[in-house]
């Protein structure tokens, strides 16, 4: 059966592009899918207010949702509270900040947390995914049905997107993506740079996708506001990124890669 995702992130509440995230939550509502997947930045500054906010836009919102946060879901103002809790106020309006998942007969998607609320480095704002991390979303992948699409969801790309707007120097990065390549992960969702991207993870077959999305913010880094359609269709991945022109939704554009089980089946 053909599988269906919507990937939306760096939405930003505190500084949300109103109309286009309108948009993008009345496609979420017309148009039948399996998951909602939010890569990070849900608020701007981890407020209370842009929290509260998140909560109630979830709330209107049908399916089953996967979300990870960002590096600006911690409380940016209130340096005590990120350092001892940075992810208190996003459990409380999200939930789990990490080792969250979904799980169906044709798709298994976890999400780990590579945002921190202080790191010991100039820019903390940076990525960091542990080996514990990674090990544990490579086991919790061993209970997934041999042709379900296989999904991991975090903040920062784990490897740097070519010509990408900004860069993630996720600590820990290039190991989780050979552990979850060689456990045969399809695809790995992202956020952070505010622009749409696809590329293979550079290490094993090719065939594990890096797919990034766009921002539903004011915080545009050169691609207009938008989010992805990731499907699947006979032995196929398809990703299309929507973007918001100011009088509606268009497609940007759309990349089609083959699955890893279509070659596996076809060799």
């Amino acid at each position: 059966m053909p599988v269906r995702v919507l990937h939306m992130s760096d939405i930003h509440f505190g500084g949300e592009d109103t109309p286009a995230l309108a948009a993008a939550t009345a496609f979420a509502r017309a148009e039948p899918f399996d998951l909602l997947v939010l890569t990070g930045d849900l608020t701007q500054f981890g407020r209370h207010d842009e929290f509260a906010a998140v909560k109630a836009w979830l709330a209107d919102l049908p399916g089953p949702m996967l979300a990870t946060p960002g590096n600006h879901d911690t409380p940016w103002m209130g340096l005590a509270e990120r350092v001892a809790a940075p992810f208190r106020r996003y459990a409380r309006s999200v939930g789990p900040p990490d080792d969250s998942g979904f799980e169906g007969d044709e798709l298994i998607a976890r999400a780990i947390n590579s945002a921190r609320g202080w790191q010991i480095r100039l820019n903390w704002s940076k990525g960091h995914v542990s080996r514990w991390q990674a090990n544990k979303a490579v086991r919790r992948f061993g209970t997934a049905a041999p042709n379900a699409l296989r999904v991991l969801a975090c903040h920062h790309p784990l490897v740097e997107a070519v010509g990408g707007p900004m860069t993630g120097r996720v600590r820990g990065g290039h190991f989780a993506a050979k552990q979850l390549v060689a456990a045969g992960v399809d695809v790995v969702l992202t956020g952070h740079l505010h622009a749409p991207f696809v590329q293979a993870l550079p290490c094993g077959d090719g065939m594990t996708y890096a797919v990034g999305a766009g921002t539903l913010s004011l915080r545009e880094r050169g691609a207009r506001p938008g989010f992805n359609v990731i499907e699947t269709t006979a032995g196929e991945l398809s990703v299309t990124a929507m973007a918001w022109d100011g009088r509606g939704l268009d497609v940007e554009r759309t990349w089609l890669m083959p699955l890893r089980r279509s070659v596996v089946k076809g060799s």
